[in-house]
């Protein structure tokens, strides 16, 4: 059936299929995390989301006519989910990813509407105003926010074709997927610097919440290089591979989207991250080094980085930074902790971390964190030694890095010493 993006909900008719369509296709797209707060109704919004000017709250998308879109048509959803505009008229804020979402074809838009309206539980639940302050909360220089950087809304209505992986990938990673709206650097006016893999920047690693989202390029250092798809597929699926695990806001990824996805398109979007290149021409592979290994073994490196290492940090990951395969993350090699912006690394050690809990990986592993134990100079110090050891190479940490993610990720003051 052709969409024809008009229409209200109860004129809108849909096959059981369309339905469960879009019901998967609303799972790709991850709504649930952003759209349900912790404890509340899914769907219902209220989840508070942090931007550079101060706290947005998420609506409630639920089917309910009073708080919710029970009274969009699917033009009206349409111009929301795409085109960044609210049925009121005034521009949404870009933490809703419509510049990613305008690559969504519109029969796709159509089916996630069907599930939304007739597929989801109405909740009564009261839309709560951002903490954004004036004149910043003013709506619209949005408007020209979104008429300066908000890419052209497809109109190509033209399925993807099951058998062209890499174009099925890259339709799912740019598209629903948004994952440009974390793994994209931003421009001084908080734009993605690009929206698609035309732009060299696309997927090359960003800060959010105090969190890298590191680059899914093809960098051996930091990025993709030296995984094969089959370790991407493994991530997405279970959270976990031999390589490392998800944490931060990409373990709730995991959570809530991209394990329910189908095998085949896990693999195509494995397969199409996998065609981009390097940011750096000159990436070559990194090699494993066991001297740090040797010296922490045997006692022989008295620094206060591999002192702390051995009495905080051994027991799990090892003296050999190896960790244990899908239990407790490897350090040696890892993309992650060789970025050249260390933010990933200093929040877990302050806050530790959780790996999600998955169908086909149940087990919930977790680190505890240090803020309490640590100085931010120990913290420091045994950032450094595991970001240039066994074969990584990565810039060293100060005790001013450590201090400045402990202020943004609310975690105790360090132990004086």
């Amino acid at each position: 059936m052709a969409s024809t993006l008009v229409g209200h909900a109860q004129s809108v008719s849909a096959s059981p299929s369309e339905l469960k369509r879009g019901e998967y296709l609303a799972r790709v797209g991850d709504c649930i995390a952003c759209h349900s707060a912790p404890g509340g109704k899914p769907f219902a919004g209220g989840l508070a989301l942090e931007s550079p000017i101060g706290k947005i709250y998420s609506t409630n998308i639920t089917p309910d006519k009073k708080t919710g879109i029970g009274t969009y048509s699917l033009e009206d959803f349409d111009k929301a989910v795409r085109h960044g505009i609210a049925k009121q008229g005034h521009t949404l804020y870009p933490a809703m990813p419509y510049t990613s979402y305008a690559y969504v074809k519109p029969d796709d838009v159509k089916a996630m509407y069907v599930y939304f309206m007739q597929g989801v539980q109405p909740v009564e639940a009261a839309n709560k105003p951002s903490e954004i302050p004036w004149p910043m909360s003013m709506r619209w220089p949005l408007g020209v926010w979104r008429s300066l950087f908000a890419p052209e809304v497809t109109t190509d209505n033209t399925p993807v074709p099951d058998a062209d992986r890499i174009a099925v990938g890259r339709y799912l990673v740019t598209g629903l997927g948004h994952c440009s709206t974390c793994h994209t650097p931003r421009g001084v006016a908080l734009q993605e610097k690009a929206t698609t893999d035309a732009g060299a920047d696309f997927l090359s690693g960003a800060v959010l919440e105090g969190w890298l989202a590191r680059s899914l390029r093809g960098d051996h250092r930091d990025g993709l290089g030296s995984w094969t798809e089959a370790d991407i597929q493994a991530l997405l699926k279970t959270g976990r591979n031999r390589h490392g695990a998800t944490f931060g806001s990409m373990a709730d990824v995991v959570a809530h989207s991209t394990q329910h996805m189908t095998d085949s398109d896990l693999g195509a979007i494995a397969a199409y991250l996998k065609t981009l290149p390097a940011t750096d021409g000159k990436s070559v592979p990194l090699v494993y080094d066991d001297k740090a290994a040797k010296a922490m073994f045997n006692g022989t490196d008295k620094s206060l980085g591999a002192l702390t290492y051995v009495n905080n940090c051994a027991a799990c990951h090892r003296t050999s930074g190896k960790g244990y395969d899908e239990v407790f993350p490897a350090l040696a090699l890892n993309p992650t902790v060789n970025a050249d912006d260390p933010s990933s690394v200093i929040h877990i050690i302050l806050k530790g971390a959780q790996m999600p809990h998955t169908t086909t990986a149940p087990t919930q592993f977790a680190m505890p964190g240090f803020a309490d134990r640590l100085t931010d100079s120990e913290v420091a110090d045994v950032a450094t030694l595991i970001r240039q050891s066994w074969g990584n190479r990565a810039p060293g940490v100060t005790a001013s890095q450590v201090a400045k993610v402990r202020k943004h990720a609310n975690v105790p003051a360090g132990p004086a010493r």
